[in-house]
């Protein structure tokens, strides 16, 4: 079924998608029962977030709908930009009890003869049923393969993960089954004889996922040592380093476009706020990582700042912040040049630049890039129900624009104390709520 939507906005606007799923495009139910996709939330609140955002994001498209999933998020692209991995907690079978651990899904993306995507089609389970699931990626050498964390099996933990209403703090589940596997697409969905475990002893925690550009490389998060801490393994040799061993949680990491450095976020402090750190990698004679030869951290303030992502020209991160209020997460775009890229102007800048790119009400967050650039996908809470849904946009921002830096305040500092950068950095915080990520 085709659900078309039109919204005309004060002063004449139009917006205009095509939303398109089909029977086997909803979320696999139970039964096989199919949801009937709706246009809820859409109204005069778009027009004032269309309005707002029209100079960095247009031609918006939701992608996941509470008519099929309680909650969905944390979309990546294939490199060619035809498919889409993402979690989701389906909508259950009427008296049933929702999932409480995420599924993984991939779907082909539906464009129009522009080449503007216009919906999801063919969305399919690829997790087995009852597993904890989160972070997928997809192979960019072999197209029938993807990575995501799996506990393969159902959890043994039985405390469900997202807003704890009596502390007021969000709980990130960690399963200690929770392994990093790789699904071959070419065999049965959801069947556990299709995954390989790539990484993972099912004695703690190891998620968090994603390749180098040429796939060599594998990067992780575990609580092996009892600390989240990241690790890369070269699948070429085996071999495993611990890269990242500072205090506190590290996680979320993601390599940069041309292999050479990783994002990641960090509440090292122990304040319940996340912190941008960015590392140079170092690499021995046969081209296999052994650590990092330099840390930037691209942020120090009073917000949780997570799941940064690199946009493809390798010279900024996009990622969302509590910068507004724990209830209104936004996503922003930073500057995180080493210097020496097309581009560049040769001067090292982490941190400065600074802009604000979503303004819906509702938390906006995990933005992720196309490999094209074209394309922004990010979790979204816009809309009347709510809930977390995936939505996608086109990337229209000149990045070389030199727009007010609102970061303000003194240099962001590399590891070694020189200044990482001659632009401004946001002043050190206090205290505040934990992680947004597997909220409603």
């Amino acid at each position: 079924m085709n659900t078309h939507l039109n919204t005309v906005c004060p002063g004449g606007l139009v917006l205009g998608s095509l939303i398109v799923l089909t029977a086997t495009a909803v979320a696999q139910h139970p039964g096989g029962a199919a949801r009937h996709v709706n246009s809820e939330g859409r109204g005069n609140g778009v027009c004032r977030w269309h309005m707002a955002e029209s100079t960095a994001l247009q031609d918006h498209v939701q992608l996941t709908f509470p008519s099929a999933f309680q909650k969905a998020g944390e979309g990546y692209f294939d490199t060619a930009r035809t498919r889409v991995i993402f979690q989701a907690i389906p909508v259950p079978e009427e008296g049933e009890a929702p999932d409480a651990f995420y599924t993984m899904y991939l779907a082909e993306l539906a464009s129009d003869g522009a080449g503007r995507i216009t919906g999801l089609e063919n969305v399919r389970r690829i997790s087995p049923p009852g597993s904890a699931n989160t972070c997928g990626w997809f192979d960019p050498n072999e197209l029938a393969y993807v990575y995501f964390g799996s506990t393969i099996e159902p959890p043994t933990e039985h405390e469900a993960p997202g807003y704890q209403h009596g502390s007021g703090r969000y709980k990130w589940a960690f399963p200690a089954t929770m392994r990093i596997v790789r699904h071959d697409l070419n065999e049965p969905a959801g069947d556990a004889t299709s995954l390989t475990i790539m990484a993972g002893d099912d004695q703690s925690y190891q998620a968090e996922d994603a390749l180098s550009p040429d796939g060599r490389h594998l990067v992780y998060c575990s609580l092996e040592s009892g600390d989240g801490d990241l690790y890369i393994k070269d699948l070429r040799s085996g071999q495993v380093a611990r890269v990242v061993t500072k205090p506190g949680y590290d996680g979320g990491p993601f390599f940069s476009p041309d292999g050479r450095r990783l994002c990641y976020r960090s509440d090292r402090r122990g304040d319940n706020l996340l912190q941008l750190f960015v590392a140079e990698l170092a690499f021995d004679e046969n081209g296999s990582v052994i650590g990092i030869d330099r840390e930037y951290q691209l942020t120090d303030n009073r917000h949780v700042n997570w799941a940064p992502y690199w946009h493809p020209g390798g010279r900024h991160l996009v990622y969302g912040s509590s910068e507004l209020g724990h209830h209104n997460y936004e996503v922003f775009i930073i500057d995180a040049d080493p210097g020496d890229l097309p581009g560049s102007t040769g001067t090292i800048k982490y941190g400065t630049g600074k802009r604000r790119l979503t303004h819906a009400d509702g938390a906006d967050i995990m933005p992720t890039f196309s490999a094209d650039g074209e394309y922004l996908t990010w979790t979204s809470q816009r809309g009347a129900s709510g809930t977390s849904q995936l939505w996608a946009a086109r990337f229209i921002m000149p990045l070389e624009a030199r727009l007010q830096d609102t970061s303000g305040g003194a240099a962001v500092r590399g590891v070694d104390g020189q200044a990482a950068s001659s632009g401004g950095a946001p002043k050190r915080g206090g205290v505040g709520e934990g992680d947004p990520r597997l909220s409603g």
